[in-house]
């Protein structure tokens, strides 16, 4: 049961675009499992052996905190993936985040 909802996670987090960014309960929410940020949080997490095929680093906290940066390779991983996509970081969060925040609920049809 949870390898299928780590797959849903990881064909959504798959869709995210290019300098933007989604949340723990965002994705939670749009797979119908409201409530079950951290759940979306492991999936990340499980996912660090395919960096190159479902981007993590765009998955942040609700209110745009690097909150998962200890599970990359090193501390600073995850700013460096973001910041290469333009995306402003000061003190591990995200500034300007509603502008670049990627919603799935109203994103994906």
């Amino acid at each position: 049961m949870e390898e299928v909802f780590f797959e849903r996670v990881h064909k959504v987090t798959k869709q995210i675009p290019y300098g933007r960014v989604s949340s723990y309960g965002a994705i939670a929410s749009y797979l119908g499992n409201r409530g079950s940020a951290r759940m979306v949080g492991w999936a990340m997490n499980a996912s660090k052996s395919n960096i190159q095929s479902i981007p993590a680093h765009r998955v942040v906290n609700s209110s745009g905190l690097l909150s998962g940066k200890r599970h990359f390779g090193g501390s600073d991983t995850m700013r460096e993936l973001l910041e290469s996509e333009g995306i402003i970081i000061v003190d591990d969060k995200i500034q300007n985040f509603e502008k670049v925040f990627w919603d799935p609920t109203a994103e994906l049809v």
